[in-house]
């Protein structure tokens, strides 16, 4: 497993190597000069050459990554053109944000989208079957906006049950944060519930013509046991990777759900960042965003040999 481990991580190197050279050179291609936005108003020459020279805007582009890569390898990511505060500092007051939502926004998607895979893939071709596929494509059709308003204006305005936007940190009051993170973690919940849904019938389905559990059958086992034990065990492996791809994109931020419930977390960060040409900041998240992808993987590839031991050999 450590040599494995080791393998993945020697891969991942040259990968977050080459996604930092895109997203540097891409954001060079992008209009504007965030210069003249920090100078203000008057844009003085001599201010605007000094602010040239302190974020090295004068050298080559490539010295420009050079310079830049340095930094981010010893933790040090630039400077936000707009705060004037450490880029390192933005994304580590934004990322326990960002993960709390994404955590329990995975942990709903999960409780709805697993179970309801299974009963409909147990229950081919009857009722409940139809209604988990019905239950899916509405999750998948119904937009994360219009559903976090109309959540907003029934749960919170009409019933007062929960609080209609703001965050409050779990260290300082937790049940108070669980109830903030409630609507926006069920807005996005409900919606990776209906892929993890499709893809863990897809599965089953699969799994459950499977020798190894006619054989099962045959043996006496109670239903509960094949299906639990020996079917959902190896159908959740292509599951795994789509809850881990998950994971990683929530971690990126999810824009329009944080902007509806005034979630300060990386979508607003990064809206923010790009309105303001805030290059730094938005290099900064992108980049990771990306080292949080590959970890995903990684993690889905260690998963794949927890749940299958036939994998370990590889």
């Amino acid at each position: 497993m450590f040599e494995f481990i080791l393998r993945r991580l020697l891969i991942a190197v040259p990968t977050v190597l080459l996604i930092s050279m895109f997203v540097f050179g891409m954001q060079k291609l992008l209009p504007g000069d965030p210069v003249l936005a920090m100078a203000g108003e008057e844009r003085d020459p001599a201010t605007l050459d000094a602010l040239r020279l302190k974020y090295h805007l004068n050298d080559p582009i490539w010295q420009q990554y050079l310079y830049w890569a340095k930094g981010a390898v010893h933790g040090d990511l630039g400077t936000s053109l707009r705060t004037q505060e450490p880029v390192a500092t933005l994304i580590a007051q934004k990322l326990p944000v960002t993960i709390q939502l994404a955590l329990m926004s995975l942990t709903v998607a999960l409780f709805i989208g697993i179970p309801a895979g299974v009963l409909s893939a147990y229950r081919k071709g009857t009722w409940v079957d139809w209604l988990s596929n019905l239950v899916a494509l509405s999750g998948l059709s119904i937009p994360n906006f219009w559903l976090g308003i109309m959540l907003i204006l029934l749960v919170s305005v009409r019933l007062g049950w929960l609080p209609a936007s703001g965050y409050v940190s779990p260290w300082t009051d937790p049940l108070t944060s669980v109830k903030t993170m409630l609507m926006p973690s069920f807005v996005l919940g409900s919606a990776l519930a209906a892929g993890l849904m499709r893809h863990t019938r897809s599965a089953m389905l699969g799994v459950l013509k499977s020798d190894y559990v006619r054989t099962a059958r045959a043996k006496g086992l109670p239903e509960r046991t094949v299906l639990v034990k020996h079917a959902l065990r190896n159908a959740l492996v292509p599951v795994v990777t789509v809850a881990t791809l998950i994971f990683g994109e929530l971690l990126g931020g999810a824009v329009l759900t944080e902007q509806i419930f005034t979630i300060p977390g990386f979508g607003k960060l990064v809206v923010d960042a790009v309105f303001s040409r805030d290059y730094a900041v938005v290099q900064g998240i992108v980049l990771c965003t990306a080292v949080a992808f590959i970890a995903m993987n990684l993690l889905a590839d260690v998963a794949y040999r927890l749940l299958n031991p036939r994998m370990r050999v590889a």
